[in-house]
């Protein structure tokens, strides 16, 4: 399917940890929590995706440690085979971006096998790894998400811990600044959401207050003469 590059999805994954065994760090481990947010014309829409995952095995003390996701809270949640299909759909078509992107799809890939669906991530959807993308900005320094958010201004203090939702929600701010230096921290009013979770409230650090200077007496005589022009050949919008 032939992505649609104004609507892009980004995407964070939390799993049950990664194989230290030398073999592809997904083997052996599950996906646990997804979290995906829209954007359409670099605006968030307020459309997002999120969803925890029993996984088929224990999770992994260390992982624990990062996302603070535990066995027995999802004990009760669905198998990745339950949330498959509403997942697919919510990213088809779409430019995918993520955070060390290899990561977060090499275990999509892995979960689409086991569920023993003839599919990869790359069939769906493009792929932007913001990780790489900020290597090339900022060569040679450390670039994770907690990082960049300093560096973009980007208050993450609820950020004790990660959380796929929150993590998305974070790096479409980042992702945003980064292509285009201005980001839409305001959803669209009325749009519909998936899902019932809330959405975490991002606040971004306030620089130094521009200087407001008032237009002169003779700038704003300039001004009403060409509203008065531009009245008189049609429609003026600024006098509506």
């Amino acid at each position: 399917m032939k992505a649609n590059y104004d609507r892009l999805v980004v995407l964070d994954t939390e799993t049950t940890g990664m194989n230290r065994e030398g073999g592809p760090h997904y083997q052996g481990h599950n996906i646990i929590e997804i979290g995906a947010v829209e954007i359409i014309n670099r605006k968030l829409t307020g459309r997002h995706f999120h969803a925890y995952i029993q996984p088929k095995r224990a999770i992994d003390p260390e992982a624990i440690s990062v996302h603070g996701i535990t066995d027995a809270f999802l004990a009760d949640k669905p198998r990745y085979a339950q949330i498959h299909q509403a997942f697919v759909d919510f990213i088809q078509g779409a430019e995918l971006i993520a955070h060390n992107a290899p990561f977060d799809v090499g275990f999509m890939d892995y979960e689409f096998k086991n569920l023993g669906v003839s599919l990869q991530t790359t069939e769906l959807c493009t792929i932007t790894d913001t990780l790489a993308m900020a290597k090339k900005i900022f060569p040679g320094k450390r670039n994770n998400l907690d990082v960049l958010c300093d560096r973009y201004g980007i208050d993450n203090s609820r950020r004790t811990l990660h959380g796929a939702l929150l993590d998305a929600e974070i790096l479409a701010d980042v992702y945003l600044l980064m292509t285009g230096g201005q980001t839409n921290l305001s959803f669209n009013a009325g749009t519909e959401t998936d899902n019932a979770s809330p959405m975490a409230p991002r606040t971004v650090k306030r620089q130094k207050s521009l200087k407001v200077i008032p237009a002169s007496a003779d700038e704003m005589s300039a001004h009403e003469a060409r509203l008065d022009f531009i009245e008189q050949n049609g429609s003026c919008l600024w006098r509506q």
